[in-house]
């Protein structure tokens, strides 16, 4: 059975392109075979990862949320700080 293909223009930036060709040559797959993944794969809306990222993102806040209230009701002197250093992980690591 043949797939029906319709043949489409997109314009890349040059290191997009470049990009995209080292990556299809290290996985030993055409470059059309690439898009065509990607595009597959960004439009399946796959419940799986979204519920994982969900999950992990409930997760993230309820831990800032605890460790928030935490560093309030235990620790005060420390929030600070803490928030402090924080900033300076946010820019360096970052770079906001």
């Amino acid at each position: 059975m043949t797939v029906k293909q319709r043949r489409y223009t997109i314009r890349l930036e040059q290191d997009q392109w470049q990009r995209l060709e080292r990556h299809a040559l290290a996985r030993g797959v055409a470059t059309a075979d690439l898009i065509r993944a990607a595009i597959d794969q960004s439009l399946s809306g796959d419940a799986l990862e979204d519920a994982s990222r969900l999950r992990l993102a409930r997760i993230s806040e309820f831990q800032q949320l605890a460790l928030d209230i935490i560093l309030r009701e235990q620790f005060p002197q420390y929030r600070d700080r803490v928030v402090a250093e924080t900033d300076k992980r946010m820019e360096l690591y970052h770079g906001r």
